[in-house]
């Protein structure tokens, strides 16, 4: 088993080092000068060649992609000269040195994701940590939603097989897995935020945090979290009630539970206490890949409802070409994927030994 962790973490950071690779060449590709998307409309000639300077932008493409990969690197390296891309700057690194050797030192450090060109120069890292737990309770809702749903909606459908329910129910699943969510978005939004916010009392847009008129603080609005979660969560509830009510008609078939039924064991009870747990198994796996994919899924969502998440603030950072906060975005969200994949897989391997032989 533990060649088995070894084998798949292996796989995880060769991975991890194609996304990062990716990331970076597709990004310094494109057209545009990054010390003029910083300085606006007021450049210099001068201080454009001191940005430049300063960020490494006047380095050959190879030399800033090893500086890349030194600043996202936990063990990096950094020259002691003051004028250098690499200096050990207290404000830009958080770092504690490991040894010294000549004008390079040694240090152990978070992740440095460099700093936005539009908020000025804000880290990064800060950025994403203000808007990436916002995504993450929208991701949770939406799959708590599709969960819970999406097995009732399954267990419907099974307890009124080919009956008109159950027909009604494959319907919806089929529409919920065809529409685009950026179209749900705005259909829920006009529809509970709009034409029905007199029975609904719920708004258009809003985050989960609102600024109070008084100037007394920001406040938790949890209404906010009601729509974006039901449209985050269609597609995936989509999903786990077509797997639900598949898996359960095929263990309703089993030897066991015609044995069970044998005993004179209601239909309910074989359902809750004995056909239920075994058909949670592909609907457990589908889960585990939506959650990951909840986090790239959210950008529209986010951006529609108006919810401050790190969907809403990629699209903002497209719209100003804010490259580094694109880039720490989509490689946080790469990291998601990788990690929850790495957990699936070894639970995999651990709940069946021979995954892992």
């Amino acid at each position: 088993m533990a060649g088995y962790i070894l084998q798949k973490l292996g796989y995880a950071l060769l991975t991890l080092f194609g996304v990062v690779t990716v990331i970076f060449f597709l990004f310094t590709i494109l057209p545009g000068d990054p010390a003029r998307m910083m300085l606006g409309q007021n450049e210099s000639a001068e201080q454009i060649a001191v940005v430049k300077k300063k960020y490494g932008f006047d380095k050959p493409v190879g030399l800033q992609y090893v500086y890349y990969l030194n600043d996202l690197s936990p063990v990096s390296f950094h020259s002691t000269k003051d004028d250098d891309y690499t200096f050990l700057s207290e404000g830009k690194y958080n770092a504690a040195s490991l040894f010294t050797i000549g004008n390079t030192t040694v240090v152990l450090k978070t992740p440095y994701l460099r700093e936005s060109f539009q908020k000025n120069g804000k880290k990064v890292s800060k950025v994403i940590a203000e808007t990436l737990p916002n995504t993450v309770v929208l991701a949770v809702s939406a799959i708590i939603i599709a969960m819970v749903l999406g097995v009732l909606l399954g267990i419907v459908s099974v307890l009124f097989k080919d009956r008109w329910v159950d027909k009604l129910i494959q319907l919806v699943s089929t529409l919920g897995m065809s529409v685009p969510s950026f179209f749900s978005a705005i259909l829920f939004a006009w529809l509970f935020g709009f034409v029905l916010h007199e029975y609904t009392n719920l708004n258009m847009t809003g985050s989960l945090y609102y600024v109070d008129d008084f100037g007394e603080g920001t406040h938790i609005q949890w209404k906010n979290l009601i729509l974006p979660a039901l449209v985050l969560g269609i597609r995936p509830l989509a999903v786990v009630s077509q797997l639900m009510r598949n898996s359960l008609l095929e263990v309703l078939n089993q030897d066991y539970i015609r044995t069970a039924k044998a005993k004179g064991l209601s239909f309910a009870t074989i359902i809750r206490k004995h056909a239920l747990k075994n058909s949670l198994n592909p609907v457990v796996t589908a889960i585990s890949g939506w959650f990951a994919s909840m986090l790239a899924g959210a950008v529209f969502v986010e951006y529609i409802f108006g919810w401050n998440g790190l969907g809403k603030e990629i699209v903002d950072a497209l719209n100003t070409l804010d490259l580094p906060i694109i880039m720490g975005a989509v490689l946080i969200i790469a990291i998601v994927f990788i990690v929850i994949n790495i957990l699936v897989d070894i639970i995999y391997g651990w709940l069946d030994p021979k995954i892992s032989t």
